[in-house]
């Protein structure tokens, strides 16, 4: 009898501890994510430090191949959020997807030249070979060309010759000589300038020229807007887990060793660049602010990238910001 006792009392115990467990845990929230993304450092962090749990949720990452995919997952139902842009969410709102974004990152593009090259400024691209990452309707590169416009007065994509490829393919190509600049995204741009590559111009840059007052984020959290005000206190621990993720991050030397790994980042000085530029990048302006400078943004990218980019929304969709953070939380 006493040992039966003994067996009840353990197994009322294990119960309790299972209990109080899940109830940590908190609601699933289910995370498509690209195998090797940056993002995936956030992500980790978030689970480590069992960030997701303070904040009453439980992360479920679900890896994915790419971009594609992860849009795919998203629409299906398949995930609850993903990285994406606000050019994706502002689009699908116009298609009547309920979409809402919530900035992630401001890190940009940016054109990187080798060291001792005679390009200085934007007009000594003329003529010249440049490399573009993500195709001829990135926001980035179509930014850079109104700031080209704008500063120069020419037009990148008329007196340049434009290579676009694999952001990879594009950093290696700059190394042999073969191209005179690129325009990459930010984490391979830190590599070339931990190498001694130089930044000529960024698109935060060509973002202030073109009428926005800050940094602008470049990515962001995407997710069912219809689901998300649904389930607004999940969401919400899901963004303030990110903040605190990101609060992490920016102080912690030693949370940047453990990722360290991770990061393939090959040598202490990309490791350090990296870490730098990830810092330079953590989103600080009111949401509200930044939603009215990507709508200027929006303008211009409508106006330049037409209805490939865009679709039929001349304007970026109301709502494509989440309303809950944008009206002040």
């Amino acid at each position: 009898m006493e040992k039966m006792r003994t067996l009840g009392a353990l197994i009322l115990g294990i119960g309790v501890a299972i209990a109080a467990s899940l109830a940590m845990a908190g609601e699933t929230v289910r995370v498509g994510v690209l195998k090797f993304g940056t993002v995936n450092w956030e992500i980790d962090t978030i689970r480590h430090y069992q960030l997701d749990r303070k904040n009453g949720i439980e992360l479920d990452v679900v890896p994915l191949a790419g971009n594609e995919a992860t849009r795919i997952a998203l629409l299906s139902g398949a995930v609850d959020i993903i990285v994406s842009d606000w050019l994706f969410v502002s689009r699908q709102r116009a298609e009547e997807m309920p979409l809402a974004f919530v900035p992630y990152s401001t890190s940009v593009g940016a054109i990187m030249v080798p060291p001792g090259s005679d390009i200085a400024t934007l007009a000594d691209l003329r003529g010249k070979t440049i490399g573009v990452a993500g195709g001829p309707l990135d926001k980035s590169w179509l930014m850079l060309r109104g700031l080209a416009e704008g500063k120069a007065g020419f037009d990148l994509a008329e007196e340049t010759t434009q290579a676009f490829a694999a952001p990879p393919l594009l950093a290696e190509k700059l190394r042999q000589g073969e191209l005179d600049a690129v325009l990459n995204y930010w984490h391979y741009n830190a590599r070339l300038e931990a190498e001694g590559y130089q930044l000529l111009v960024s698109a935060q840059a060509a973002a202030a020229a073109l009428g926005a007052d800050g940094d602008i984020s470049a990515i962001g959290y995407v997710f069912n807007e219809t689901w998300a005000n649904d389930n607004a206190q999940t969401v919400l621990g899901f963004v303030q887990a990110s903040r605190d993720a990101k609060a992490l991050l920016a102080t912690s030397d030693e949370a940047w060793e453990r990722l360290k790994p991770m990061m393939k980042a090959g040598d202490d000085a990309a490791f350090d660049t990296l870490v730098k530029r990830y810092r330079q990048g953590i989103p600080a302006r009111p949401i509200a602010e930044e939603e009215t400078d990507t709508a200027r943004i929006y303008d211009y990218l409508a106006r330049i990238g037409g209805e490939k980019l865009v679709g039929k929304a001349k304007t970026m969709a109301p709502g494509t910001f989440w309303s809950v953070l944008t009206n002040g939380t």
